[in-house]
């Protein structure tokens, strides 16, 4: 199966002709992200700024002022052909002619809703704190879905496409240039148009805005994900969006059904403070209306398959899935990461890119069609939409081709909560003002509670204990007192192993503040006095695996078999293996030139985790997800 197929190809042209009103100095996205090019408060809070926001030209959008176009070219103008409705997935080619001079400063913008707001907003200098740009400037007053400059066309600036537009005497006297762009595009259920730009990313200067495209279906229900609930694999969570409020059905197995639950939430609900967030101002997107059903009557390991939606708004495309195994029964194939994120597949910049997903996605999805995957944990930092909530849908639609077929389950992490004065243990702005409420819209998990994200859940011999490091987990916490009862109450001849899952890590050798050491104190002592057998975490982008750790000491080193293959006995105990798997998209980081004796493997590619789990044996890989390798494996036995 492919990640991504188009269900259709559609053309829009725009004849333009684009003014150089503003000087046509150099704009080009390579040379968008050198310092030099942003302004001097954005430089000195880049590394302040450095783990939750992304420093780029485009981001700045939102603080630059935008100038007047003169309108005095006779042959300005946009028209949108080909089809005026689109489907659920297409790859708009989008053609500008008309253009005098081409220049390196010309660009293009999808906006939606097509209304938007693209005039400046000349607002405090600290409005957008949270986009980590610090500067004076006015703002776009809605930011842009995503955006390209027309020089991406290898023929732009050398004008190859040219056009006659006056004639003397029967001869050519006056010639104009044109672009070709591609737009990968998808149902975010809101009209689009397409907005062009003189002026660079920084000084931006509209020039005219396209008609408007509309979905043909904005209630079509799309990017089902399935979750468990418990631990029997005899029912499973089926989770959707559509533009459709009316509660809708999920038909599954032979004949049966059950009625969607239908949530949403509003730009009220986005956290804020004086200073207002993107979530709650320019990075605002409806969300529709998020429907979920649990199919029950289910028999654990065993493969059915559904459809979901209604005759009124249509129905999902029937999927095949198959339910985890009970907790308590023999074998359990899962996968892991922390930090997937997405990107786009086309040409385009959008405002936070996590450059390893697409790779990561696929090789996943090979995993699953292999028939070796019973579910999917993800740790944290799930979408980096973090205020921008149309990229909830593209993060969807994402991991939708394998998380529709296999439990996906998920954790908190500091890009869905971090808030100021929100409850959150962190006082960072990572989430752009979500607080989490997307996140536990979208990913509902059998949690104790809203804002209560832990939860535990047993698959074959293993038990799961998924906490928040978002939350407090200090030992008065309620989230305390939960883990220290879950893990002691484990049946350990059910369950024989036990897996704790959690965002921030308590150990790494990557730069930039990782692994807390209130945490740590805090936390560690639980895990060694319940014997927990691995601890996976995420946050730092890259993949590191200790040896049996406690305290910052190696308390036991793993024996090597005959094959070269680590081994952890934990049939004489002494502490956790630690192993954090932040590699799944976001931007790779790098390790200390001097790592600490418990750092047994850093690997800093792109990969995820994969898991075997039987009574007597874990046996754990990190797979490269360019080359499909395993580069590291290793085994705990008991």
């Amino acid at each position: 199966m492919e990640l991504h197929i188009p269900t259709q190809i559609a053309i829009v042209s725009i004849p333009i002709i684009l003014f150089t009103c503003i000087s046509s100095s150099s704009s080009s996205l390579s040379s968008s992200l050198s310092p030099s090019n942003l302004h001097p408060l954005v430089v000195d809070s880049m590394l302040e700024h450095l783990n939750y926001t992304a420093i780029s030209e485009f981001r700045l959008l939102n603080r630059r002022r935008i100038l007047e176009c003169s309108d005095g070219n006779p042959y300005l103008q946009i028209n949108v052909s080909g089809n005026a409705t689109m489907g659920d997935e297409e790859y708009l080619t989008v053609n500008v002619t008309g253009v005098l001079v081409p220049a390196d400063n010309h660009w293009i913008a999808m906006i939606s809703p097509s209304d938007a707001d693209v005039s400046y907003c000349p607002l405090n200098k600290v409005m957008y704190v949270q986009t980590g740009d610090l500067s004076h400037l006015p703002l776009l007053c809605h930011y842009p879905v995503k955006a390209q400059y027309l020089s991406r066309d290898p023929d732009y600036l050398s004008c190859k496409k040219k056009e006659c537009k006056e004639y003397k005497d029967g001869q050519c006297v006056l010639t104009t240039c044109g672009s070709s762009l591609t737009f990968h595009v998808l149902n975010i259920r809101t009209d689009i148009e397409f907005v062009l730009f003189a002026g660079g990313f920084t000084i931006p200067c509209v020039l005219k805005r396209s008609n408007s495209l509309t979905f043909a279906n904005p209630n079509q229900p799309l990017y089902g994900h399935l979750s468990s609930i418990d631990s029997t694999g005899t029912s499973m969570r089926i989770t959707w969006v559509s533009g459709g409020k009316e509660p809708q059905k999920v038909q599954y197995g032979d004949g049966k059904s059950q009625t969607s639950e239908v949530s949403s939430f509003s730009r009220d609900d986005m956290c804020s403070k004086v200073v207002p967030s993107p979530a709650k101002d320019f990075g605002w997107h409806d969300p529709g209306y998020i429907h979920s059903a649990v199919m029950t009557g289910l028999q654990p390991s065993t493969s059915y398959s559904y459809k979901y939606g209604s005759d009124s708004v249509g129905w999902s495309n029937k999927v095949q899935f198959r339910t985890p195994p009970a907790g308590g029964s023999n074998e359990l194939k899962f996968l892991a990461y922390g930090d997937m994120g997405k990107a786009p597949l086309d040409d385009t910049v959008e405002h936070y890119i996590q450059p390893g997903s697409v790779s990561v996605a696929k090789a996943v999805l090979d995993d699953v069609d292999s028939g070796n995957v019973d579910a999917i944990f993800h740790i944290g930092d799930i979408s980096y939409a973090t205020g921008f909530l149309v990229e909830w849908d593209f993060f969807l639609h994402h991991i939708s081709p394998f998380a529709s077929r296999v439990s996906y389950m998920t954790a908190i992490g500091n890009h869905e909560r971090g808030y100021v004065d929100s409850g959150a243990r962190y006082i960072t702005p990572d989430s752009g003002g979500e607080c989490g409420i997307p996140y536990e819209t979208y990913f509902p998990m059998p949690t104790p509670a809203k804002d209560k994200p832990w939860y535990s859940i047993e698959q074959a011999s293993v038990h799961f204990t998924v906490i928040s490091t978002e939350h407090d987990w200090s030992e008065n916490s309620e989230q305390y007192q939960w883990m220290k009862g879950d893990m002691a109450s484990v049946d350990r001849s059910k369950t024989p192993w036990l897996v704790f899952m959690g965002h921030r890590p308590m150990y790494t050798s990557g730069h930039g503040l990782g692994a807390d050491p209130i945490f740590l104190d805090a936390v560690e002592p639980l895990l060694l006095d319940n014997k927990a057998d691995l601890v996976l975490f995420g946050h730092m982008h890259n993949y590191e695996r200790t040896c049996s750790v406690f305290q910052n000491e190696c308390k036991a080193m793993p024996k090597k078999d005959q094959s070269g293959v680590d081994i952890y006995d934990h049939s004489n105990y002494s502490a956790p293996v630690q192993v954090v798997i932040g590699m799944a998209g976001f931007r790779l980081g790098e390790f200390t030139d001097k790592p600490s004796d418990w750092s047994l493997i850093r690997i800093s590619k792109f990969g995820y985790f994969r898991g075997h789990a039987t009574p007597k044996e874990l046996q754990l890989e990190y797979v490269n997800a360019d080359t499909r390798k395993v580069e590291d494996i290793f085994r705990i036995t008991r």
